[in-house]
């Protein structure tokens, strides 16, 4: 999930792995066009639902009503770490925390779009890798 500027550089928020999945909910809940773009970058299963349904199932299915909030306190316990890393961590920190986080990630997608997920230019994070490969 992304943000475009008005420069048009993309600003990465988050990436969806395996048997994980994405979404605005601030659009979602607010009924507000969204911001943010979503892309996958590999196959992908993409799934939608209504609103009402939703919340239909929020109403008569407390499995669904539980499974679903514990997805959405996950994903705002997740941002809050993610904030607090920007506002307190280096870049490696940064990097190494993003590696930790998605350990297969790295093989899958571009240095530019790490770069934008960390918050900083894909030649900064190059030598950042470089240093922490001892070269």
């Amino acid at each position: 999930m992304y943000k475009v500027d008005t420069k048009g550089s993309q600003h990465n928020l988050q990436f969806a792995v395996e048997n994980n999945w994405i979404s605005d909910y601030g659009s979602f809940y607010n009924n507000e066009s969204s911001d943010l773009n979503i892309e996958t970058l590999e196959p992908s299963l993409l799934l939608q639902i209504k609103k009402n349904d939703v919340f239909h199932l929020f109403d008569h299915s407390s499995l669904f009503d539980r499974n679903i909030r514990i997805i959405i306190e996950n994903s705002f316990i997740e941002q809050q770490k993610r904030v607090l890393q920007t506002i307190s961590s280096t870049t490696q920190e940064r990097y190494l925390y993003f590696l930790k986080r998605y350990p297969n990630l790295s093989n899958r997608i571009s240095n530019v779009q790490i770069a934008s997920y960390i918050g900083v230019t894909p030649e900064f994070l190059s030598m950042v890798r470089k240093k922490l490969s001892g070269k």
